[in-house]
């Protein structure tokens, strides 16, 4: 059984996979992380980790993580089953290098376009193995605050499907102008990838997945929890050496 750990800003995916099955998944608040992994271990074999980090775990808990479990932390001098060719790569993401290995292990021949809809919306483009970059943009939840923050009258508002693109008051207006943006330019993203290269797999994922898929005019496969899927199959790379 291996635990795939993967650490935001606020909360923490601990994920137990046997072989390629996704077994369990519990979601916390990144202030739990070691009692939580503890209780964990107490009813499940592991024998192997790895975690990935957005925001910094502090060392106290790294150490304290490191006392029960073969842990591997992910960075940008982990062994990944792709060619890196972002310009910068001390700086790129642990979650869009999970989401690149997804893409390099699940299509090897394919020209993939990874989006990841969550706290900011990255698209990561992996041509036939080899990793070349993206994009980063606001995602849907930052756009309301944004509005609401930078703003002295508009009010700050859950997401919500817009009942037309013509919004008939203030708050239908601003569903209309965060939703259909971020999917307009989702798609219009997309089509400029597809207007390059003609073979084109496109993959969904992160905490917006759901919400978003069902709205866009392109082709998509659609995994909310393709991080995870990405950091298993980069601790079955490495240990696959052990």
């Amino acid at each position: 059984m291996n635990l795939i750990i993967d650490v935001g800003n606020t909360r923490v995916k601990a994920a137990l996979y046997e072989k390629d099955s996704l077994k369990e998944l519990v979601v916390f608040q990144k202030n739990e992380i070691v009692s939580e992994l503890k209780k964990i271990l107490k009813k499940s074999k592991i024998s192997s980790s790895i975690v990935s980090s957005v925001a910094t775990l502090s060392d106290e808990n790294l150490k304290e993580l490191h006392k029960f479990l073969n842990l591997m932390e992910l960075n940008y001098e982990t062994k990944v089953p792709f060619i890196n060719r972002y310009k910068s790569p001390t700086t790129l993401g642990v979650d869009r290098i999970a989401l690149a290995a997804y893409a390099a292990l699940q299509y090897p021949k394919r020209n993939v376009l990874v989006i990841d809809a969550g706290t900011c919306i990255t698209f990561d483009f992996i041509n036939k193995g080899i990793y070349v970059g993206g994009a980063i943009s606001p995602g849907l939840k930052m756009r309301y605050r944004s509005l609401n923050n930078y703003t002295s009258k508009l009010p700050l508002l859950e997401t919500k499907e817009p009942d037309d693109f013509v919004g008939d008051n203030t708050n239908n207006c601003i569903h209309s102008g965060v939703v259909n943006g971020v999917v307009n330019e989702i798609d219009g993203v997309i089509n400029q990838y597809k207007t390059k290269y003609q073979d084109l797999t496109v993959v969904l994922t992160g905490g917006d997945t759901n919400f978003l898929a069902k709205q866009l005019k392109n082709h998509i496969f659609a995994n909310p929890n393709l991080v995870l899927e990405g950091l298993h199959k980069i601790l079955i790379y490495n240990r696959a050496d052990d």
